[in-house]
């Protein structure tokens, strides 16, 4: 990279924490810092949802898949457009009719007023870790990026990709801190039309210049790289079991639902958002995957579109790109840090602080505290990631297989219970939880299917939601 790249890079990284300087200027309230104001417009939150979800991690993780697999690896992204139109079909107009009379701020304060507060707690508990770890899975792909392009060397001597994950996490805690959601959502919208742009209308065409186009990669490639049908069905079940089910349950989601003005607004939010994830984004990132293949056949999966990125373009566009890339990651990492410090804040601090004793200015600041420090516990996690693929997708179980159930149960079945929530919650999440750290194992039997352990954590959900809600229903189910 040339001093022009590095200087577009700097003058972007500016500009982002401009933004966050303005709406922190701007943020009156809680309500301002945490949904926006409720006044955001759907071309702005669609944009800002596809750049959440698909976000650095899944884009340099979308990279990784195209590598290794080709185009049936845009299947992963598949589970976006579908999570996307079924939320908007069935979900959306229950939810914002209740918001609309109860104001709600948190994807907790939906199961509070559905169940108890106890069921909120330990909603908030798992959600708040579970986008803990996923902030982490993003700061890790900011490093893996940076350390691939922009810091392969540091005055300090550190481990390039350490140094690169010390820098992306400072700057992108920073930002986020001090602007709330509005900031978030304003500086996605421009992050991913900065980055769809890079891709589509710079990296694609100089790449397949590069290795003498689109026939040179056919002839490079296997040719199984080319069809849409070379994935296996418990990979398929794996991806839509583990990521479909987030968008019924991710806190990012429901911040961006609240900060909709109405229905119509929101559902048309989520329009935008599944048709930039599949095809426009599913397909643009495993093509790029499938060049860096040729390029750079032995480097790491995850690690070869950083690089295709750093040597195949020209001076200055490098900057441009990079800065693209950058974007998404900050995108998804901003988004999961307001998600954590929503849940910890409004979901659980707040509940054992007098309301007398907290100004929403007082509120601001101790959100903002809270941020910084789901910031800095994301950073000590992703020095423990390996893969961001990986880490993204073991977050994603964790929440879904405990909360997925009762939120079903909260939006469709009346005779859902607080204690059967409580136990779906609690049973889900711990089992998938213990079988991702390897405590307890499945039989023989099941472990040689393959299946992805959300899926049993869901199932043992059900299973224990359903028969203890029938046992012990709510008071108000009897009266």
């Amino acid at each position: 990279m040339s001093w022009i790249d590095y200087l577009i890079f700097g003058a972007y990284m500016a500009a982002v924490l401009g933004i966050g300087v303005y709406h922190f200027r701007r943020n009156g309230d809680a309500e301002d810092y945490y949904v926006g104001g409720r006044s955001i417009s759907p071309g702005h939150v669609g944009l800002s949802i596809v750049a959440t979800d698909v976000g650095g991690g899944f884009s340099i993780g979308l990279g990784g898949v195209g590598f290794m697999m080709g185009l049936s690896g845009s299947w992963l992204l598949f589970t976006g457009l579908a999570g996307a139109w079924l939320t908007a079909v069935f979900v959306i107009p229950k939810i914002k009719r209740i918001d609309a009379r109860k104001g709600f701020m948190t994807y907790p304060d939906f199961l509070r007023d559905r169940y108890d507060g106890r069921v909120a707690l330990f909603a908030a508990i798992i959600s708040g870790l579970g986008y803990l770890g996923f902030t982490a899975a993003q700061l890790l792909a900011g490093a893996k990026l940076a350390s691939a392009t922009i810091m392969t060397h540091n005055p300090f001597g550190m481990e390039p990709l350490f140094f690169a994950l010390v820098v992306i996490a400072c700057a992108t805690v920073l930002y986020t801190v001090i602007g709330g959601l509005k900031a978030v959502i304003y500086t996605d919208t421009v992050q991913w039309i900065i980055l769809l742009s890079g891709l589509l209308l710079l990296t694609v065409p100089f790449t397949l210049a590069r290795i003498g186009g689109f026939g040179a990669l056919r002839a490079a490639l296997p040719e199984h790289f080319f069809s849409l049908t070379a994935i296996t069905p418990v990979l398929f079940i794996n991806w839509m079991v583990t990521i479909i089910p987030i968008w019924f349950v991710g806190m990012t989601l429901y911040q961006r639902m609240y900060a909709c003005r109405d229905e119509a607004d929101a559902r048309k939010a989520w329009y935008i958002a599944g048709f930039f994830e599949y095809p426009v984004m599913a397909f643009t990132g495993v093509f790029l995957g499938m060049c860096a293949r040729v390029v750079f056949p032995e480097a790491e999966a995850e690690m070869a579109m950083p690089m295709l990125i750093r040597d195949i373009l020209p001076v200055g566009v490098t900057g441009i790109v990079i800065a693209s890339y950058f974007s998404a990651i900050m995108s998804t990492a901003d988004s999961c840090m307001m998600a954590s410090s929503g849940n910890f804040t409004n979901d659980i601090i707040s509940r054992f602080i007098p309301s007398s004793a907290t100004s929403d200015r007082r509120l601001v600041r101790i959100s903002m505290v809270v941020t910084l420090v789901v910031g800095l516990l994301a950073f000590l996690l992703a020095v423990r990631f390996t893969t961001v693929l990986g880490a993204i997708l073991q977050a994603y179980a964790f929440m879904v297989s405990g909360l997925f159930i009762p939120t079903l149960g909260a939006y469709f079945w009346k005779r859902g219970s607080s204690a059967g929530a409580l136990a779906g919650m609690v049973g889900g999440g711990s089992l998938t939880l213990l079988l991702i750290a390897g405590v307890l194992h499945l039989p023989d039997g099941l472990q040689v299917l393959g299946l992805d352990p959300a899926l049993y954590g869901i199932l043992f959900s059900a299973l224990l939601f359903v028969p203890v809600s029938l046992t012990l229903p709510d008071k108000e189910a009897n009266q």
